[in-house]
């Protein structure tokens, strides 16, 4: 069975342009989740915190403020170009305990036992090998340390994935989702990530949802141009369409968005699970 698959390692790179320019907006609306994090993370200051997938700063930025001088956070990403945008964050806010590296983490070396807590945020489910990534982190952590992860829920959870597909179902018809493979919903049930956890030394002690706006327009047009600059597999589905069907869909995204209207602008998101464990 085909799964969506996760985007290729470059896509980060090729898309900073793009998702800079959502940056400020995602950041804005995805706050409760990276406030949440690091609440479950129990952080303090003083503290030495492990990012993996800060992309352009969060939750990291926030985890320096937290852990004030005193402490330390180390943000890493695969796409460099991402990390740059988080560095001229750091610099604004006259963050000097804070430090951003490119790096893999399935294979992040770091000293053993130097960090008090980790995080990733919507990261570990995209991973060819997330148990890698786990047990290094593992390692990296302190007796005691805790993990903090975001995970999607399901798809019928997660409106900002299932809408512009929905949207689509009388022009192509997407492959169904295979839970086991890389992807959005690789852990969207927090007991599919228990037995990675185990087997890397975790115990994970704690998960909850939370529903989380990613992106807000003032109506359809700006939820469709969100579609195609982002450049995922529905902006490509879409623009191998004819010019009358993609009007047709576009009249179909403005319509499926309308329930999603809050405060005078649509919101779409979805569930997330933040799941604790401890090493």
């Amino acid at each position: 069975m085909t799964a969506q698959r996760p985007p290729p390692r470059n896509w980060w790179a090729e898309r900073a342009t793009v998702i800079r320019q959502y940056d400020e907006m995602e950041s804005r609306l995805t706050a409760p989740v990276s406030e949440r994090m690091l609440d479950l993370a129990c952080l303090r200051p003083g503290m030495r915190v492990l990012d993996v997938a800060s992309g352009m700063g969060e939750p990291s930025l926030r985890a320096a403020q937290r852990v004030g001088p005193s402490g330390f956070v180390l943000g890493t990403d695969v796409s460099d170009g991402m990390l740059e945008a988080a560095r001229e964050k750091a610099r604004a806010l006259a963050l000097s305990n804070i430090e951003f590296r490119a790096a893999d983490a399935e294979t992040l070396e770091v000293p053993e036992q130097s960090f008090d807590a980790a995080t990733v945020r919507w990261a570990l489910m995209y991973m060819s090998r997330p148990e890698r990534a786990l047990e290094r982190l593992w390692r990296a952590l302190r007796p005691s340390g805790r993990l903090v992860c975001a995970c999607w829920g399901g798809p019928g959870q997660v409106e900002y994935w299932s809408l512009p597909r929905r949207s689509l179902a009388r022009f192509h018809q997407f492959p169904p989702v295979d839970p086991d493979a890389p992807g959005v919903f690789r852990f969207s049930d927090p007991e599919r990530l228990r037995p990675l956890l185990t087997r890397s030394g975790f115990e994970l002690e704690h998960a909850e949802s939370m529903h989380v706006p990613v992106m807000e327009a003032e109506d359809g047009a700006g939820v469709v141009r969100w579609i195609r600059e982002l450049g995922g597999p529905v902006a490509k589905v879409v623009e191998a369409l004819p010019p009358e069907a993609q009007r047709a869909w576009e009249e179909e995204v403005a319509r499926e968005c309308e329930p999603s209207r809050a405060d005078g602008k649509i919101l779409l998101g979805g569930v997330t699970w933040l799941v604790v464990a401890r090493r």
